[in-house]
């Protein structure tokens, strides 16, 4: 009986299998998804790239390699081992980066769910009982059970699961590049908040010098004032020099604490569990020459890009589920069962076409319903597309203008130094008095926070350009798994 059972499932699930490789290869309904056009734009901004690649610039002024593309780690630009060190703790440990991690592995087990629906359902079935039979006089109650494999098929013949199988892998394309997108992010935080650290310890510094001329200053003129060469009004005057100078070093004080905390919580620990070293603008090079991929390259390079396309592609992919819904489901069963008490092996094989005919429209209706979700995610996805443009355009703008801001800073810190240098030679030689020569150090340790600010533009500029060109960001989720596999 055992054999019996056995040969007669063998057959069942031969001519489960059988039909359905003959039927795999059914037509599959709805749009097949093309992906959109690059950019049909050569520039970002012609005026800005031309003033950035042409000639005869001033010392130190950058330049740009129009359509070349970011290599490596975009940050190793900047030549700085401890933003390096930084970098990787923050890319080990940042959380967001783990939970998009979880959020990827999610996505696939639903591709693999639903590709589940292309293969043969097997169950066990079992049922146990208590039965009338018989008519009359002879009614008789007996005990009753069935138990046995039962198999059943789809044959997706309109290809909805197909479909359904698409639609998942697009969407779990669209985690991917989102950890890309939170992997971009994470890095230029970290690499801008290094900046502003180390820009905040500079303005520190030369505030701190700032207000101990104002206190020498003070100092003088009350000395003055002792002997009456100076005027109450003189003391007042230098008396609110300095409150008000002293009312420039709280803020910067916030945002070194503030930018240090940002660093310790990008990197997945709170503030008092680590804390990161302390940069110095001297710690970093700003890159003379900057890669700058074209419109058309960075339009398959940023992730916000690739995610726009991969919801693009899950939105088409679901109207042909929705199109699918619409044509008839032709389904296969079958069912081997062991019936007793003594009735012994029962075994069946059918099959069914079922198709829509009154759902008072709501199938219609789910499939216009779409189309205008893939209609929607075109126009985001060509916005995305418009607003990346945009934002590669303005940083290239501003990498300009911040040349001209440092170069002007650089002039009134020279001018600056050379006026000091000069009123401490008058005061040697009893030309000047010694208020002229603390005015002007104090005006140079003014243009110095200004040097050091448009300095710290520069960096956190071309840190931007990078992140807004992709930072060769694509693709980063594939290298996390690749180096744990090597590990």
């Amino acid at each position: 009986m055992k054999l019996v059972r056995s040969f007669l499932f063998k057959q069942l699930a031969r001519i489960v299998v059988t039909s359905a490789s003959m039927l795999l290869s059914a037509c599959m309904v709805g749009p097949d998804y093309e992906r959109p056009a690059a950019p049909l734009s050569q520039h970002y901004d012609a005026q800005a790239e031309h003033q950035l690649v042409e000639t005869g610039r001033p010392v130190g002024a950058q330049h740009i390699d129009l359509g070349k593309k970011v290599d490596g780690d975009w940050w190793s630009a900047f030549g700085s081992a401890k933003l390096d060190q930084v970098m990787r703790k923050a890319i080990d440990g940042n959380l967001d980066l783990q939970a998009a991690d979880a959020t990827i592995a999610r996505a696939n087990e639903a591709i693999a769910a639903a590709g589940g629906g292309l293969l043969p359902q097997v169950d066990l079935g079992a049922q146990g009982g208590r039965q009338r039979t018989g008519g009359g006089a002879r009614l008789s109650a007996s005990n009753f059970y069935a138990a046995g494999p039962q198999v059943s098929f789809d044959f997706d013949l309109f290809g909805g699961t197909k479909r359904l199988v698409e639609e998942r892998t697009a969407l779990a394309d669209l985690q991917r590049h989102r950890f890309d997108a939170a992997y971009l992010t994470v890095t230029g935080d970290v690499a801008s908040q290094a900046f502003l650290l180390a820009s905040a310890r500079a303005q520190i510094d030369a505030v701190q010098g700032l207000l101990a001329d104002d206190r020498k200053n003070l100092e003088l003129v009350r000395a003055a004032h002792a002997y009456g060469s100076a005027t109450q009004i003189d003391v007042a005057l230098a008396a609110t020099q300095l409150v008000q100078d002293e009312t420039l070093l709280p803020p910067l004080a916030q945002q070194r604490d503030t930018a240090r905390h940002a660093l310790s919580v990008l990197a997945g620990k709170g503030p008092a569990d680590w804390v990161a070293p302390d940069f110095d603008l001297s710690d970093f090079a700003l890159p003379a020459n900057l890669p700058v991929s074209l419109p058309s390259e960075a339009a398959r390079d940023r992730p916000d890009i690739l995610e726009a396309e991969a919801r693009l592609h899950a939105a088409s992919a679901a109207i042909a589920v929705a199109t699918a819904d619409l044509y008839p489901h032709l389904q296969l069963s079958a069912s081997l069962g062991q019936v007793g008490p003594g009735i012994g092996t029962l075994w069946s094989v059918a099959g069914a076409l079922t198709g829509p005919i009154f759902h008072g429209g709501a199938l219609k209706a789910n499939r216009r319903a779409s189309i205008d979700s893939y209609k929607a995610s075109l126009a985001g996805y060509q916005q995305t597309v418009i607003a990346a443009l945009g934002q590669v355009a303005d940083v290239l703008q501003a990498i300009n203008h911040d040349t001209e801001e440092f170069a002007a800073q650089e002039r009134a810190l020279n001018a600056a130094e050379v006026s000091l240098r000069l009123n401490r030679e008058g005061y040697r030689a009893g030309e000047t008095g010694v208020l002229q020569v603390l005015d002007a150090e104090r005006t140079y340790q003014r243009a110095l926070i200004g040097q050091i600010r448009a300095k710290t533009a520069r960096y956190l500029d071309t840190a931007q350009l990078s992140v807004a060109l992709g930072g060769n960001s694509s693709g980063a989720f594939e290298r996390r798994l690749a180096s744990r596999n090597e590990q």
